[in-house]
């Protein structure tokens, strides 16, 4: 089982718009609404592929009720936290040049009592997790250093926990040794402070998070593919996309795939790579499903291409 754990969730609507031009009325060619949250995406294409998860978040208000209700109709588990904020309501558009425009709302600001409830419902739904998932940006209330504490009491319990956070609570987390933290090229620059022109400088900024206590760095090169810095090796590995629709999620989808193939090695890599590719074809943040999946066009290797400059560079 997976357990996720999303501070800040969503309900997420996404309209799918030729092009986005303000001042102007723009006819939606497409809409969906779904659950949100960066974990509660991981939770929906681990459902998706198959594998039994369960999602801890806050709830609030209809917005809450709403997410519940949708997750539910998934087929996901869900252990709610019930605070006194509604749940926010995102947007996106999505142009069909594949250009994606988020309206991000900033959220319920959780309470001392409503944070300690949070704690206590990962403690006692991680009893029977083969990996905690906690992902996404921390709501107001809760401290940089709320994902720390959170490390530290699962590996207390003897859970593995993967991390996809950025800024301060990435950093303070680092200290408690998470067993993989997966940063795209935006939030690896911002980790070490210095732009990433390159592959091969992607690898040293993941082996400088490794150095701060990442024991395992699965980093997002947008267009480029990925990278796999652990003990046992290092990977870099791409797959080939004829469609971009929506790249909503398509992060998330890398990591429980990642996840649901073990977690370390190769193999994982490949099949975070081709959740990841067959998510960004998708509609919205649709999530694949096995038959969505195209391994055969994942190449990884071990011969990193330390040389190559970045389609997308970070200043």
């Amino acid at each position: 089982m997976i357990l996720t754990v999303t501070p800040n969730p969503s309900l997420d609507r996404t309209y799918e718009v030729p092009s986005l031009d303000r001042g102007e009325v723009i006819r939606a060619t497409g809409e969906r609404m779904d659950p949100g949250g960066k974990g509660v995406n991981v939770s929906r294409a681990v459902a998706a592929a198959g594998r039994r998860t369960v999602a801890v978040l806050p709830l609030g208000g209809a917005p809450g009720a709403l997410v519940a209700d949708l997750l539910d109709a998934q087929g996901i588990e869900v252990a709610p936290v019930p605070v006194t904020g509604a749940t926010r309501s995102n947007i996106a558009l999505a142009e069909s040049d594949g250009v994606l425009t988020k309206i991000n709302a900033p959220g319920p600001e959780l309470s001392r009592e409503e944070q300690e409830l949070l704690l206590e419902t990962v403690r006692e739904q991680s009893r029977d997790a083969d990996w905690i998932a906690c992902c996404g940006s921390l709501p107001r209330g809760l401290a940089p250093s709320w994902y720390a504490e959170v490390v530290a009491r699962a590996h207390a319990g003897g859970a593995r926990i993967a991390l996809d956070t950025s800024g301060r609570a990435l950093l303070e987390a680092l200290r408690e040794r998470p067993d993989v933290v997966k940063p795209n090229a935006e939030e690896l620059a911002e980790a070490v402070g210095r732009p990433l022109a390159t592959v091969g400088d992607a690898v040293k900024a993941a082996e400088e998070l490794r150095g701060m206590g990442a024991r395992a760095v699965l980093a997002s090169l947008g267009a480029d593919g990925q990278l796999l810095v652990e003990d046992t090796g290092t990977w870099f590995a791409s797959a080939r996309v004829d469609v971009v629709r929506s790249n909503v999620g398509a992060g998330d989808s890398s990591l429980a795939g990642f996840l649901v193939a073990g977690g370390s090695g190769p193999a994982a890599l490949a099949s975070a790579v081709a959740h990841g590719a067959a998510a960004v074809q998708l509609p919205g943040s649709v999530m694949p499903t096995p038959d969505d999946l195209d391994p055969a066009t994942v190449t990884v290797t071990a011969q990193v291409p330390v040389d190559r400059e970045l389609k997308e560079p970070v200043s």
